[in-house]
């Protein structure tokens, strides 16, 4: 039996527009808020309204509050980001999605699918070669 050659690649699946743009959005919106906890203007005097307490609080600790926005939001954008794909396929061929089945599958399923495959195309390739007499 021949060598095989197996080709392993990993890609990112792209996950809806919209929480591409809702993750986009977050990101601006996070640094817009960490950089007014900074300068410590109160956006709220503008509108003529009172400071709330988190507020308040943010100005007494801004570097306990930009870290909070910071890892909250990046959060955030993550889930949006995410879309739990984990794909693979053999020779161009889908033999596994675990966005059609909800779940990644075990080594030893793995090496079955894949051994499963590789036995298909070694006798696919079998019946495509061209038969010569004697």
């Amino acid at each position: 039996m021949p060598p095989c050659d197996i080709r392993i690649e990993g890609e990112n699946y792209l996950p809806l527009p919209i929480y591409r743009h809702i993750a986009s959005f977050l990101s601006m919106f996070k640094l817009l808020l960490i950089g007014v906890i900074i300068v410590g203007k109160d956006p709220f005097a503008l509108f003529g309204m009172q400071a709330p307490g988190l507020w308040v609080w943010s100005q007494e600790n801004k570097i306990y509050a930009c870290m909070m926005v910071f890892f909250f939001s990046n959060m955030i954008e993550n889930q949006c980001m995410s879309t739990g794909a984990f794909e693979i396929t053999l020779n161009d061929v889908p033999v596994w999605s675990k966005l059609e089945s909800g779940h990644l599958p075990s080594m030893q399923q793995l090496v079955q699918i894949l051994e499963n495959e590789m036995k298909m195309n070694v006798h696919m390739d079998m019946d495509t070669l061209p038969h010569h007499r004697s």
